[in-house]
């Protein structure tokens, strides 16, 4: 099969042909249809992220494509079937504490290594491996619509951050970051799940503007100047009443008091999810008062992606039209073209854009 090699960290992608994955037991092997090619791919193939990727490997966090084989243990898919390749590869032998490596992208530590060394490589081939339970069944679409059905991979993340803040309808919710890709799924999600408002933070007036005419006027926007005293006054004028919920979707280029500003702006007995970067560039962590935790009960949960039954529950809320795909514009290069696949989605990043590889 031909696939996109990342060989040494900041060099090209080298398309080659590489060996045909070979079933094992627990596995399904998948033609894949298109897969995402994250904005700041380019920054985790130059070494520049230091994410824990051993290499040679195939990027490409998670695809869309049809079922080539299944195992034996496989007793609802079929050969044919269109499936999410969720990337979040879980480990099976501790339930409660299992490590995570996202395939083709990343590994969670040191446990998470291991398990990569074995579902190593990702999405940008025209085949890839996977444990049974991440190629996921999303029903019958057209083969036109499979670059489309990749936004599942950005929807997914949000949404695991609101699963984890058991988002209720009715509840107001504030977006922390909704400027960003995954910050604005997070908008459309939150409002998909029943929202009753969506507070919407960042500081691109024209995002914030234009994320305001999608939505209407269950979501109002606060613009952030950078003032934590005068940020979180006019995020609670904003509010229609007390905030139930904040989820933190900052990029790793932001700093803590910008989510600090959020995450007190949360009511009594509030929770708050921690998705995004803030941090991992180093600088000072996240400073919170003991005491307002204390006395006001507040949650503080961090999230990493989303628990395993998210994919179904998604697809669900897409297929009942309340996630809507066509509000993402698409661009899509095939395999032959990852590299400049890699440049384009550095340089068009942004709210409802994406960029594909069709292998």
């Amino acid at each position: 099969m031909k696939a996109a090699i990342l060989k040494k960290f900041g060099s090209p992608l080298a398309i080659e042909t590489m060996p045909d994955p070979v079933l094992g037991t627990g596995e399904v092997i998948v033609d894949v249809a298109a897969s995402r090619v994250l904005a700041y791919a380019g920054e985790v193939l130059s070494g520049e992220r230091k994410y824990l990727l051993e290499l040679p490997v195939v990027p490409g966090p998670g695809a869309i494509g049809r079922v080539r084989a299944t195992g034996p243990d496989a007793t609802h898919l079929a050969v044919g079937d269109w499936v999410y390749c969720d990337p979040t590869v879980r480990s099976r032998d501790n339930a409660l504490s299992p490590d995570i490596t996202l395939q083709g992208l990343s590994a969670g530590g040191e446990g998470g290594l291991r398990l990569q060394r074995y579902f190593r490589d990702g999405a940008w081939a025209q085949q890839m491996r996977v444990p049974t339970e991440n190629a996921i069944a999303i029903g019958q679409l057209a083969k036109a619509d499979a670059a489309r059905w990749c936004v599942l991979g950005t929807l997914l993340v949000p949404y695991g951050g609101l699963l984890a803040a058991k988002l209720q309808p009715g509840e107001t919710v504030l977006v922390n970051g909704a400027t960003g890709a995954f910050g604005s799924a997070g908008v459309a999600v939150a409002l998909a799940m029943g929202a009753g408002c969506v507070l919407a933070t960042g500081r691109n007036q024209p995002v914030l503007s234009d994320l305001a005419l999608r939505f209407g006027p269950r979501l109002r926007t606060v613009k952030m100047q950078g003032d934590e005293e005068a940020d979180r006054k006019n995020i609670l004028e904003a509010a229609p009443g007390p905030i139930d919920c904040v989820l933190d979707l900052l990029p790793p280029a932001a700093n803590t008091i910008q989510t600090r500003t959020a995450v007190m702006a949360v009511r009594p007995y509030g929770r708050v999810v921690l998705m995004g970067g803030v941090g991992m560039l180093g600088g000072a962590g996240l400073d919170l008062p003991y005491p307002w935790i204390m006395r006001n009960c507040i949650t503080i949960r961090g999230q990493w992606m989303y628990p395993p039954e998210a994919t179904t529950l998604m697809v669900g809320l897409i297929r009942a039209g309340l996630v809507d795909l066509g509000q993402f514009r698409i661009t899509a290069f095939d395999l032959d073209h990852a590299n400049e696949a890699v440049a384009h989605a550095a340089a068009n990043s942004g709210p409802f854009k994406m960029t594909v590889i069709q292998p």
